[in-house]
């Protein structure tokens, strides 16, 4: 048996309220307008059709009035609706003109536009308050002569299928209070939409034309409609590299280069690079955020872990060969495959893209083969690249106590304490005295986040991430910041006077190195700045730390740090939930999405949020096939639609200014096969295990990460990634040394995410991810004293049962998952009292069963919602 029939429909796309309401809403460019209004649309963009048309209606409108004076012919809705429209010219000054703040679209979030969106959802009440005054009531103008009384839906019986619209909702109220809390980061406002001329069909005497599924994807108004039809995307084609090659294989003749490798990274070996840093995403035509392009005489090579491998073998064209980093029987990364490929061979490569650590490493190994690395004076990329981007301009802006917690005075303090700290660089055989030049006397600090996070500043550089580019020195008595004077704001420049932080140009660092103008003594660097700092500060004049110190502080968050964490995380679950309401009522009406279209809808709920800045990442929404490449991320000409046959994956995360998000749910829309439910059960095991762990100080996350594949590996199942990263606060989405990878023992302090998987390449793929926070746990033996940890689970999203196989479950597994969306329904449910949508299919959600009824006899099967 079928499920039982869905709620009655919405509205028609792009539609007035029905007049029987008691509501009023402020005129929108996009509803179901009378014959007069769309001529008074057309005249704006035709200026000989705008003044017959203007004419005409003016006239009517004026016979209506005279005729209703001085005869009793008319009817009385006639009247009525006379004077309404005169209301609304009168009120609205200029007819159907939206007033909106600037806006941007998905792919830019962290951006000096301040979003200031006020929209609500097509299952929100409209809720506009009582205007006493009619002046203030904005109405689009009605001047038809023969009229009825209110707008009415045409053949609403016998369509089945409406598009669905977002209204504008309580826009002053809710803009005024938006910029109250906004950023002093002015922007620029893009022109404002002008709503498409449509012939009614009314006036023809002809019937609406139904709304069919696949016109769900343009349904939205106002600012977010805006952004929708500005989010102009071309067609994605992949690059002949060839000519390029060519282009470099003539500069490394030049050089007599055997190879060219060019690294992902930026100077300040970021994850995420910025535009005009993206060289190897140029060259190779693989867009990736991980691996390395290596250019030979003859040939090109791409190596990337196991992440990006199906994605690098699509992008790629015939010049490349994909090296699959991290393979069974393959190369460990790129430096283990460069060095057993080399003998007698020079490779070149801008030493600035290149950390410390990695190129000590790489130098040490191909001694060994009688090779070595050379280091162009200009990198090779930037000369072929015609049309490379600037670098951004974007002003630096402050994050306030509210958000840190801590000034950044004593952040600095704690720096200079550490260095004075730090032992001499004396060899160990010698008993003489310390020399000046031997003592360390300050730190040169590379990485974006920990200079952003060590001055609490923020900047716009870098897509998703809040981070400028700058580099920071600190000595015992002297401070300087590296970053272009273009970035600054009168209020940045009177935070970094008080600091006592000088400022001089970005480009400057070189000759500042140059120079020593520190004086005698040595600097503190981490092993992960660039090669080149390292090159022209000479192994006399620098030590190399293997772990940066600010790091370690930045990745220990503090409780107001870990109390903004907890509000994001709930205002992030609140945006989720509406959203998996909004797209399962969706699916069950029978209209296609998109795995684009999901995701907009996404980030337009998390622009309501409190705080709320742009994306974390790139929105991950897959299905079916796509959901096996872990990092997928839909285009709008690509994107696949969400089918009932196969696991639905989102991976996405909020910005905001107290706190940086990152969940992923996996969701079925229709019965799950039994291998997909089989899976996804190990999967939520692992992810039990991991959330339920108790240990001593001192466990590394590698050691907990067998928890994690424990159940997967019953089934000889397992996923290739890790199984969780630091994240920041409001800083990047993978932060810190500790994870479930790595070496780093666990503190209170540190946060986490939890995020086991399984793809199955070809057919789909699934992942649960929750966000933690380490905390101090009691236990009932206490051995050794109050040394026992836990986990605090932050994010607040419930975990579908659909696709679970209860029998594989124990008794504690199935407790646990109870408990998760019953709290998720405590944590949320008065926050969503405006969206009874959401409310309903929460609620449902904490009260389902876990897993589906067997199929009945004749393989009939029954789904309750």
């Amino acid at each position: 048996m079928p499920p039982p029939p869905p709620p009655p429909p919405p509205p028609p796309p792009m539609c007035f309220p029905f007049t029987n309401r008691s509501r009023t809403r402020e005129s929108s460019p996009l509803m179901v307008r009378t014959d007069s209004e769309k001529s008074y649309a057309s005249s704006q963009r035709s200026e000989n059709r705008s003044n017959r048309s203007e004419k005409s209606d003016n006239n009517s409108h004026r016979s209506s009035q005279k005729s209703d004076n001085h005869s009793n012919r008319l009817s009385q809705k006639s009247d009525n609706h006379s004077n309404r429209s005169k209301r609304s010219r009168n009120s609205t000054g200029s007819p159907n003109k939206l007033v909106r703040s600037g806006s941007y679209s998905t792919t830019r979030t962290l951006a000096s536009d301040v979003e200031k969106l006020s929209f609500d959802s097509d299952s929100e009440v409209y809720d506009l308050p009582t205007l006493a005054d009619d002046s203030r009531i904005k109405l689009s103008p009605l001047s038809r002569s023969d009229s009825k009384s209110g707008l009415t839906r045409v053949d609403s019986k016998k369509s089945t299928k409406w598009g669905y619209g977002w209204g504008l909702g309580k826009a002053k109220e809710r803009e005024r209070d938006m910029l109250e809390r906004s950023p002093s980061v002015d922007s620029e406002r893009p022109p404002l939409y002008k709503s498409p001329t449509r012939t009614s069909s009314r006036s023809s005497g002809s019937k609406r034309p139904p709304f069919y599924s696949n016109d769900s994807g343009s349904t939205l108004v106002g600012s977010a409609y805006e952004r929708k039809i500005n989010d102009v995307e071309s067609i994605k084609e992949k690059v002949d590299t060839a000519e390029r090659l060519e282009e470099i294989r003539k500069l490394m003749a030049k050089e007599k280069l055997d190879y060219y490798v060019v690294p992902s990274e930026d100077p300040h070996q970021s994850e995420y690079v910025a535009a005009s840093d993206k060289r190897r995403a140029w060259i190779s035509g693989f867009t990736g955020s991980a691996g390395q392009a290596i250019i030979s005489k003859t040939a090109a090579y791409l190596v990337t872990d196991s992440r990006y491998w199906l994605q690098a073998r699509d992008e790629l064209d015939s010049n490349w060969h994909l090296i699959p980093g991290g393979a069974v029987d393959g190369p460990k990364d790129w430096i283990d495959w460069l060095v057993d490929r080399v003998k007698d061979s020079k490779i070149g490569i801008d030493a600035r893209m290149i950390s410390h650590e990695k190129a000590t490493l790489l130098n040490t190994q191909l001694n060994h083969k009688n090779s070595k690395l050379v280091y162009p004076p200009q990198n090779f990329i930037d000369i072929v690249w015609k049309d490379k981007p600037l670098r951004s301009k974007e002003p630096v802006f402050i994050q306030s106590l509210e958000f840190t917690g801590r000034e950044a005075s004593t952040k600095i303090a704690e720096v200079r304490a550490w260095i004075q700290a730090q032992p001499p660089a004396v060899p160990s055989y010698s008993k003489a005295t310390p020399t000046p030049a031997q003592m360390h006397i300050g730190t040169l600090i590379s990485s974006l986040s920990s200079i952003a996070w060590l001055l609490n500043l923020r900047g716009s550089d870098i897509p998703f991430n809040p981070l400028f580019y700058a580099y920071l020195f600190i000595s015992l008595d002297r401070a300087v910041l590296f970053l272009d004077a273009a970035k600054l704001t009168d209020e940045v420049e009177d935070h970094l006077r008080a600091l006592n932080v000088e400022r001089t140009e970005y480009n400057d660092i070189w000759a500042f190195l140059r120079r020593r103008e520190w004086g005698e003594g040595k600097v503190l660097i981490s092993t992960e700045t660039s090669y080149a700092i390292s090159l022209m500060l000479t192994h006399f004049r620098y030590t190399a730390v293997t772990s940066s110190f600010v790091d370690n502080i930045k990745a220990i968050k503090n409780e107001v740090e870990l109390e903004g964490l907890r509000r994001a995380y709930l205002r992030d679950g609140v945006a989720y939930v509406k959203w998996l309401a909004w797209l399962e009522h969706k699916i069950q009406q029978g209209y296609d999405i998109t795995e684009y279209e999901a995701a907009w809808r996404l980030t337009e709920y998390r622009r309501q949020n409190k705080h709320y800045w742009g994306l974390a990442y790139e929105n991950i929404s897959a299905s079916g096939p796509n959901a096996a490449l872990p990092h997928y991320s839909p285009t709008k000409s690509g994107a696949r639609m969400i089918d009932r046959d196969t696991p639905y994956l989102n991976d996405s995360g909020g910005q905001y200014r107290d706190g940086t998000c990152d969940t992923t749910r996996t969701i079925h829309f229709g019965r799950p096969s039994v291998d997909q439910s089989e899976a996804y059960t190990r999967v939520l095991q692992g992810h039990i295990a991991i959330d339920s762990a108790v240990f001593p100080e001192g466990t590394t996350g590698s050691q907990l990460d067998v928890l994690a594949r424990r159940a997967l590996w019953k089934d000889g199942l397992n996923y290739m990634h890790g199984t969780g990263h630091g994240f920041g606060s409001f800083l990047n989405v993978h932060e810190g040394t500790h994870g479930f990878s790595s070496s780093v023992a666990l503190v209170p302090g540190h946060v986490i995410t939890n995020e086991p998987g399984f793809y199955l390449e070809g057919r789909w793929g699934m992942r649960i991810e929750s966000a933690l926070a380490i905390r101090r746990v009691k236990t009932k033996g206490e051995f050794n004293g109050d040394v026992w940890l836990g986990f605090e689970r932050l994010t607040c999203v419930p975990i579908q049962t659909r696709m679970v196989k209860e029998s594989m479950l124990t008794k504690e597994e199935k407790q646990w998952l109870k408990d998760h969306n019953k709290k998720c329904l405590e944590r949320l449910e008065p926050l969503l009292k405006d969206d009874k949508r959401a409310l309903k299919w929460l609620k449902r959600e904490s009260d389902r069963g876990i897993g589906l009824a067997a199929p009945g006899p004749g393989g009939i099967t029954i789904d309750w919602d």
